[in-house]
């Protein structure tokens, strides 16, 4: 008899059969993340706090993020019903998001810093609610690294229901790859040309500017799985990367100025991207000692990306004022990132998961 969904799901998991070089591709992309927040970011949006030692400038991790996201999507989208693969997804990111931006609402309120953002009930309800994704200018973030989770709620949800019908198979996904990338290329003239509010209202609350990266997701798995040869491969690739750098453009008192810097790595990183999908997996160059600590790090990933930026931007301001020297700032940044994250990832990313989904499991069951 075959085995139900239900059974395995409540199956005890085992070791992970994912690819040692998908884990490492992830952990480097949250370690850049850190390091920009920590040593760049950190000083632009504080200048109050001592200039670092070590910079490292480029936005490229959380972009890049979102691209392997895309991919793993297209991987997993066909195991199981589509409903609980939606769910799935709902239930990894959500609950994790939600607590994490209780969290820190509550450090930013006790950990108050004189000249700082200091949050109210409203801010909290925006901030769960999403909403500077729509209104940025309105709704402050209290974290900025959560501008990624609507974008991969809308990317999931949006692959979900292309998959239920003929547009997400064959030739027509084709179609809607390449009007994915194109109409955000073509209306980009007027983004950056002081458009209605209302327009921008409804392009950027869509993700408009950034659905190449999904774009190149989905290519990336057409092309490792031999669904679209090279040459195409690479014309989707292309159009990302013209994509990329256009929205890397930000509009200043001297006019538009590019950050081709950040560009030039996201690209880069496509290519490693589409390498590791297409490549073999990396466990013979990586000791089995590092894999487990890479594996480890991978497994929190996503609780350490919700919950580093704000505090461990306290952290740097109150060490700062201490008078430690910055390279120390910067360590102490990204390891209370990493218990953070930790501590997210054991007490609600993975028992809210497993509960949910057993909820599930349970009234699909009995519905059955």
């Amino acid at each position: 008899m075959p085995e139900t969904t239900a059974a395995r799901a409540s199956r005890a998991p085992g070791r992970s059969t994912r690819k040692i070089s998908w884990d490492s591709i992830r952990t480097g992309c949250v370690v850049l993340v850190m390091l920009y927040h920590a040593t760049f970011l950190s000083t632009y949006l504080h200048p109050e706090l001592t200039p670092r030692r070590l910079v490292f400038p480029y936005q490229v991790g959380a972009s890049l993020l979102l691209v392997i996201s895309a991919y793993f999507a297209c991987v997993t989208i066909s195991r199981g019903p589509l409903l609980r693969y939606w769910w799935g997804r709902m239930a990894r990111l959500l609950p994790s998001f939600l607590v994490a931006v209780v969290v820190i609402y509550a450090v930013m309120r006790w950990a108050a810093i004189e000249g700082w953002f200091f949050p109210g009930p409203a801010d909290l309800v925006s901030n769960l609610l999403m909403l500077w994704n729509w209104k940025p200018a309105d709704y402050w973030f209290i974290d900025g690294s959560h501008w990624t989770v609507p974008l991969q709620l809308m990317g999931f949800t949006a692959a979900a229901l292309l998959f239920r019908t003929r547009w997400g198979h064959g030739r027509r996904i084709i179609a809607v790859l390449w009007a994915a990338v194109l109409v955000p290329i073509a209306q980009w003239p007027l983004r950056v040309s002081n458009p209605p509010e209302t327009y921008r209202t409804l392009v950027d609350g869509i993700g408009a500017h950034r659905w190449h990266l999904f774009v190149v997701g989905v290519a990336i798995w057409l092309w490792s799985t031999r669904r679209i040869g090279l040459p195409h491969f690479g014309g989707l690739l292309a159009a990302c990367m013209l994509a990329q750098a256009l929205h890397n453009y930000s509009e200043t008192p001297e006019g538009l100025v590019a950050d081709w810097g950040s560009t030039v790595a996201v690209c880069v990183g496509m290519v490693v991207v589409a390498l590791v999908a297409r490549g073999p997996d990396w466990n013979r160059v990586i000791p089995g000692w590092l894999a487990g600590r890479i594996q480890w790090f991978a497994g929190i990933s996503y609780g350490v990306f919700l919950i580093h930026q704000t505090i461990g931007y306290i952290v740097l301001r109150e060490l700062d004022d201490l008078g430690v020297d910055t390279l120390v700032q910067t360590a102490a940044m990204v390891l209370t990132g990493v218990l953070l994250g930790w501590v997210l990832t054991r007490v609600v990313e993975r028992p809210a998961h497993r509960f949910l989904m057993h909820a599930y499991d349970s009234l699909a069951t009995r519905r059955t």
